[in-house]
């Protein structure tokens, strides 16, 4: 009885009661249409449902919801859906590549709902999740109840908003648009045949897109095609046959590619907002009705996105053992007093002057056999009253940075000089250490310990890293405490330096070869 009816719709839709009649012609480039008629008429989509099904499979993948490769285990549901069919059991798993590609190809409707219940959980979520990405996309005169697109009451739509899903296919996903201008391809379990092969192998330069057919719809097509510079997607719904449709649309696609203009700037259409997986439906809102050309109009459901996290669970420490938690007290308490001792230097008052004689200390000996005095004629400035001089340069040294480096080394010839004179044994001469030709330095004053003098020279390097950033940091030790040096400074940089700092109350002087 089922093939009998199904051969009276056949029949009566070839010999004359054909299904109402629409059709859309679009320049794909800008989205502009160039031909319609009953093009907003609420019909009977049959398989072209299935480009919607194959969109949201395509934007799944994109999500990362599932793979091409992931194993689809074949529902109750799909396995029972009427030809035309890729022949799926239930509880079979197959590749979801493969159901895309006998979906898309052989218009497969078991394949469509085995995607569909895949993604959806079953074909009412799928159904729901179908609608709101078609109000995403713009379509608004579309609800779907099926992924597969057999008839059912309110599942209908427009040969415009089917036109629309045909450009979104197209810029949306053109990595896998290729498939639908395929005439055969492997399904997995066979080798399909593309059911748009006629009209793909008769009009030029056509690449796509879908057919359908049920008794209540007709023959429909969303079909593209490109020549030169131009793309043109057009529809037809309500076709008489295959032969009828397919002139039908070589007709639009000629007034299409007739009226578009040549030089037209591409506008893909905007990033639609989609849905994801969770897609809720909640209940029926009213009963079915019937629309003015005889359609019936789907009693429509409430759709709820269900976008809120529903629990945020907080990641799991790492497991640490004792010995690393008593480690690391250590080491913090370890920092707590540097930063404490650091923090004391900053606030503490500044350091005492220093003065000739300590000065004088501070620097490197030196042992060297006894000059010769020619040698030291050559080498050192001869001056008289040495003791005089001294005695009257030390206020002035305190009094004036700047001229301390000359004072030194009037004081440090002199002590050489009278050393030669007076001693047989070898003398100890006072200099400068040097570094990497450079023999000016910055003292920062002598301090209770080493760890003291570190700390002050870490604190000035921070302080002042500009001008002593090419100093070496360097802590001597000598009778009474530890000195903190900055060395290996050019005579500029060791006086801009202490400067500097004596302008932020730090004591210091220059000291150079």
């Amino acid at each position: 009885m089922f093939a009998l009816a199904t051969l009276i719709a056949i029949m009566s839709v070839r010999f004359g009661q054909a299904a109402p009649y629409a059709a859309v012609v679009m320049d794909a480039r800008s989205g502009e249409t160039l031909y319609e008629q009953n093009a907003d008429a609420r019909l009977h989509p049959a398989s072209l449902t299935k480009m919607l099904t194959l969109y949201i499979a395509f934007d799944a993948i994109r999500r990362g919801e599932v793979s091409l490769d992931s194993m689809i285990t074949v529902s109750k549901n799909a396995a029972s859906k009427p030809p035309s069919r890729l022949g799926l059991k239930a509880g079979q798993k197959i590749a979801l590549r493969y159901l895309i590609r006998a979906a898309a190809v052989k218009s497969a409707n078991d394949a469509a709902s085995a995607i569909g219940d895949a993604l959806g959980g079953n074909e009412a979520r799928f159904a729901a999740r179908m609608t709101q990405t078609a109000r995403a996309l713009g379509m608004r005169n579309s609800t779907f109840k099926n992924a597969n697109g057999l008839t059912e009451a309110g599942h209908l739509s427009t040969a415009r908003d089917m036109n629309m899903l045909g450009r979104r296919l197209f810029y949306d996903f053109p990595e896998y648009y290729n498939i639908f201008s395929r005439r055969e391809t492997d399904a997995g379990m066979s080798k399909v045949r593309n059911t748009n092969r006629r009209f793909l192998d008769a009009y030029k330069g056509a690449d796509g897109i879908k057919t359908g057919y049920t008794s209540a719809a007709g023959f429909n097509l969303t079909a593209s095609a490109e020549r030169g510079n131009k793309r043109i997607i057009a529809t037809v719904f309500g076709g008489q046959s295959t032969a009828h449709r397919n002139a039908k649309m070589a007709d639009l696609m000629d007034l299409g590619f007739g009226n578009a203009k040549n030089n037209v700037a591409v506008r893909k259409p905007a990033p639609a907002n989609l849905p994801g997986a969770d897609v809720e439906v909640i209940a029926d809102s009213g009963s079915g009705g019937t629309q003015g050309n005889g359609q019936g109009r789907s009693a429509g459901k409430t759709i709820r996105l269900v976008t809120s996290v529903a629990t945020s669970p907080r990641p799991r420490s790492r497991p640490v053992s004792a010995e690393k938690v008593a480690a690391t007290e250590v080491a913090v308490l370890a920092m707590k007093d540097d930063i404490a001792g650091i923090l004391a230097e900053v606030v503490a008052p500044p350091a005492p002057k220093v003065a000739i004689a300590e000065v004088v200390a501070a620097v490197e000996p030196e042992v060297r056999p006894e000059p010769k005095p020619q040698d030291i004629a050559e080498t050192v400035m001869e001056i008289r009253d040495t003791p005089a001089v001294v005695a009257a340069a030390v206020p002035e040294i305190e009094a004036t940075p700047r001229k301390r480096p000359a004072m030194l080394l009037m004081a440090s010839a002199e002590t050489e000089r009278r050393a030669a004179a007076k001693a047989p044994a070898p003398v100890i001469v006072t200099r400068v250490s040097t570094s990497g030709g450079r023999h000016w330095g910055v003292n920062l004053g002598r301090f209770s310990s080493r760890g003291v003098a570190e700390r002050a020279l870490m604190q000035t390097a921070l302080a002042e890293s500009t001008t002593l950033r090419d100093g070496l940091r360097k802590v001597v030790e000598r009778k009474g405490g530890y000195d903190a040096n900055y060395m290996g400074l050019t005579q500029e940089q060791a006086d801009m330096a202490c400067r500097r700092l004596q302008a932020r109350a730090v004591q210091c002087f220059t000291i150079g070869p």
